[in-house]
């Protein structure tokens, strides 16, 4: 029933009568626009890789580890010469 409610749209343009215009505040253009266009990095943990880790840092922490390894293996490799 909840979601039959949200899916109904309210055709009145008006505020409920609940609702004053001038309890709302004056609006800020532009206010997250900032932030906005920064963008996010959020990243959702699959549950058995969340319990791994505690908190941010110890996911920070062994992702900058995994990232120098990565960078050492993917690095030149140095072939041995065959004496010929």
């Amino acid at each position: 029933m909840y979601n039959e409610w949200l899916m109904k749209k309210s055709k009145s343009k008006k505020l409920r009568s609940e609702y004053h215009r001038k309890d709302l505040g004056k609006g800020i253009r532009g206010k997250y626009f900032k932030d906005y266009m920064a963008g996010s990095n959020l990243v959702l943990l699959s549950p058995d890789v969340a319990a791994v880790f505690p908190d941010e840092a110890s996911v920070n922490r062994a992702l900058r580890e995994l990232i120098q390894l990565a960078r050492k293996s993917a690095g030149p490799t140095h072939r041995s010469k065959r004496n010929s």
